[in-house]
């Protein structure tokens, strides 16, 4: 009798919540067909996987590519170029975000803040092409930047697309330019919340605009930097692809070529599919683990974290 009225209880709720079930089927429907399904194409990371003979018939390896990737000298390079990338990333572009919030959200002029709103939030919709094709434009050797240094500063052209060591500064300001502005969405959606009568109390207590920001906006904003920063570790592997791709040549190649760049070389350009699907799944896994103990980190830290 009880699993009878569950299952009647049951199907009242999604009945009865059944438009709004609806409303979320698009969502459900692409989660299944572009992430849950093609999870199928990791077993060919255990399979020594050939086009004539299919993804049933491949023969069974074990864990051969995944000792082979650890026996490779490239792929601890690519893996250290990946950790580099993302980790400037974290600590120079993530604290942009934050820092443009603070900034907007002092502006009392709603017109101008709405203005500037859209100003930063505008290279967000700028795709990767477009961005590299200004960075190219800017940063040739015959590019307004050089120009302006052999003019001015009389100085000898600097090579910053073809030199290894500046590659990665050169992506981390690509990436300040473009998501910084878009980064402090959620940073303002939650400052939004905080009740102005806190501000009015530290006026009255003598507390300067720093001092309002040290102790009201920024512990504010505490939960929310903190699930943003467990979710951007959950994705230390991933470099952006397309950005990388676009910026490398045989010059910076070393110093640049990443997980992602290097699974698409490995899987596309070289048919090795499963030594690239046991590169991602590596890049999964290790995702995964990172995301797990900074969400338990938080929560000893008594924060709330993902879950």
């Amino acid at each position: 009798m009880p699993i009878q009225k569950k299952k009647k209880s049951l199907k009242k709720k999604l009945w009865r919540d059944r438009y709004l079930l609806l409303l979320i089927l698009p969502g459900i429907l692409y989660f299944l067909i572009y992430r849950y399904i093609p999870m199928a194409g990791i077993l060919l990371a255990f399979k020594d996987y050939s086009p004539f003979r299919g993804f049933i018939d491949s023969p069974w390896v074990g864990l051969k590519y995944f000792k082979l990737m650890f026996e490779d000298a490239e792929v601890i390079q690519v893996i250290w170029n990946t950790l580099q990338i993302s980790f400037l990333q974290i600590f120079f572009a993530f604290p942009i975000s934050i820092i443009l919030a603070l900034m907007l959200n002092e502006i009392r002029n709603q017109v101008y803040k709405k203005f500037l709103q859209s100003v930063v939030y505008l290279p967000h919709f700028l795709s990767w092409v477009v961005v590299v094709g200004i960075t190219v434009i800017f940063l040739r050797s015959e590019g307004l930047v050089n120009t302006f240094l052999i003019n001015i500063f009389d100085m000898n052209a600097i090579p910053f697309l073809t030199d290894p060591a500046m590659f990665k500064p050169i992506v981390i300001l690509q990436v300040i330019w473009k998501e910084s502005g878009w980064g402090t969405i959620l940073f303002l959606a939650a400052l939004s919340g905080v009740s102005p009568h806190l501000y009015e109390a530290a006026v009255m207590d003598g507390a300067s605009r720093l001092r309002q920001m040290w102790h009201i906006t920024l512990p504010a904003l505490k939960s929310t930097i903190v699930i943003l920063l467990i979710l951007r570790l959950g994705t230390v592997m991933d470099s952006g692809f397309e950005q990388i791709f676009l910026m490398l040549n045989p010059f910076n190649m070393e110093s640049g070529n990443v997980l992602d760049t290097y699974v698409y070389f490995k899987g596309i350009q070289q048919a090795n599919f499963s030594f690239a699907t046991a590169v991602g799944l590596f890049k999964g896994v290790i995702g995964l683990v990172l995301v797990v103990l900074a969400n338990r980190l938080a929560k000893r830290f008594g924060e709330e974290g993902l879950y």
